[in-house]
């Protein structure tokens, strides 16, 4: 038993004190933020000069359109592509990006323009979801998942709000993103040769025979889970495009100037996000994230009733960071378990870019007409549906998860098996070695607390938490739960 509670321990400290990739992940994300912001608010800037507002927001839905399909070919390149030669197409992707940005800062055409735009986001969505999918080979584990994204998102608003009120020229607006995206294509490149193995089926994925073949009820739960989630994620994005949109629309008719400063609450929702998702190893992530949806629909209904600007603001910029946190971390958790982790990890921003495009036109004709009884209803089916999927998702990803970590345990060493649930469940140290005694021994509390070294007290507060970590009430059922 000494050996196993080592070997916990061991892996425990090791955790923490290694936390480069963490660091890593989350400037590497970071920078994608910027760098996709940042260009998206120079195109629109060029252009404006150039067309009417109409084809100026209809060439930056083409734009988002576009990096969607960039998403989903990445882990067309990661799979049949070796390492050095996805670093040879890495180098030339960066320089055609720079090429598209000189090009973009020059505008002396709209039509070369309008191109070089829909090259360049396609070439930022290849990046993106390759940001996504090496982001998640560095974390070892998820028991982090939703802060490191949060802190990344709010990284990259805040480097996109200094680089808006530090640098008032297009040309060094240009430069900015230049020498930002070579340092990101450069981490990308680093951390991909570091941490990330060929993008085959994971190995925890079960075999139902001998001859490999893959187990059909737990390949149809597995994509079941992951197309409800791009359905939740569907609906939830017409929720908060119609808010942003009547936000959009309040501010143009109306006095106020927003500016740059509320970008700043956007960062923080964000972070916040991270925080408040990751509580119980984010156990409650989709309680908290349908709260945040309840809210952004009355705030729907308020703007189009009372016209109140204020509220739809505050609203739009706390549930736009919590949202992005969310379907981010959602499909990053999601693709550690799928066959192909590199097509899902960056899945979340792709399914919302391509909805949001989709969508665009309708949303704003809707808004602007005059019909409120109109919108309101439409807002509430949305709600209503977005709250059925909602609840199927969160019952069948409980059962997937639950199964994952049954099936991942099967043919472990009882070691790696009691690192592996300590990792799943996010015990500390001490927990796992309080764990490692409730389900390898027959000895009573107050022995397990005087081989520990620790009270009576001490030692029931651990497992107060062990219980509720894992959702169990007593020590029969834990053992249960570790053996079944």
């Amino acid at each position: 038993m000494s050996n196993v509670s080592t070997t916990i321990t061991q892996s425990v400290d090791l955790k923490k004190k290694d936390r480069i990739p963490y660091i890593n992940a989350v400037i590497l994300m970071g920078l994608f933020t910027f760098l996709f912001l940042g260009a998206e608010y120079l195109y629109v800037n060029v252009l404006s000069r150039m067309v009417s507002e109409d084809k100026t927001v209809l060439a930056q839905n083409y734009a988002l359109g576009v990096s969607a399909v960039g998403f989903l070919l990445y882990p067309v390149l990661n799979r049949f592509c070796k390492k050095r030669l996805k670093i040879i197409i890495s180098a030339i992707i960066s320089l055609a990006a720079v090429l598209c940005i000189a090009l973009i800062c020059i505008g002396t055409a709209y039509t070369t323009t309008f191109i070089m735009g829909l090259v360049l986001f396609l070439l930022l969505g290849l990046f993106g979801s390759a940001a996504f999918y090496v982001s998640m080979c560095m974390m070892k584990t998820d028991r982090y998942l939703a802060r490191t994204v949060g802190i990344s998102y709010a990284l990259g608003i805040l480097l996109q709000f200094a680089n808006n009120n530090l640098v008032h020229s297009e040309l060094m607006e240009a430069i900015v993103l230049v020498v930002f995206l070579l340092l990101f294509v450069c981490m990308l490149i680093k951390n991909d040769w570091s941490y990330c193995k060929k993008d085959e089926p994971s190995a925890a994925l079960p075999s139902n025979d001998e001859t490999g073949k893959a187990d059909t009820p737990k390949t149809k739960r597995r994509a079941s889970v992951g197309i409800l989630m791009m359905l939740l994620v569907v609906l939830m994005t017409f929720i908060f495009s119609t808010l942003d949109n009547a936000v959009t629309l309040a501010h143009a008719n109306g006095t106020i100037d927003i500016g740059q400063w509320p970008r700043i609450l956007l960062a923080f929702s964000g972070l916040a996000a991270g925080f408040v998702f990751d509580i119980k190893n984010r156990k409650y992530m989709g309680l908290i994230m349908y709260c945040i949806m309840i809210l952004s629909t009355i705030s729907i209904v308020i703007l189009k009733l009372t016209g109140s600007f204020l509220v739809g603001l505050i609203v739009f910029y706390l549930s736009a960071g919590f949202f992005a946190v969310f379907f981010t971390s959602g499909f990053m958790e999601l693709a550690r378990h799928m066959r192909i982790p590199a097509l899902w990890a960056g899945m979340g921003r792709a399914v919302n870019n391509i909805t949001a495009v989709v969508i665009a036109g309708l949303v704003l004709n809707l808004l602007s007409s005059d019909s409120n009884l109109a919108v309101i209803i439409l807002v509430l089916v949305l709600f209503v549906a977005a709250s059925i999927v909602a609840a199927v998702y969160t019952f069948q990803r409980k059962i997937f998860m639950e199964q994952f970590i049954t099936d991942a345990t099967d043919t472990l060493s009882e070691e790696e098996k009691l690192r592996k649930f300590s990792e799943a469940f996010s015990f500390t140290e001490r927990e796992a070695e309080v764990f490692n005694c409730l389900v390898n021994t027959e000895d009573n509390v107050q022995t397990i607390a005087e081989s520990l070294y620790v009270s009576r007290r001490t030692l029931e507060r651990y497992i107060s938490a062990i219980y509720e970590k894992t959702g169990v009430k007593s020590r029969v059922g834990l053992l249960n739960l570790y053996n079944k």
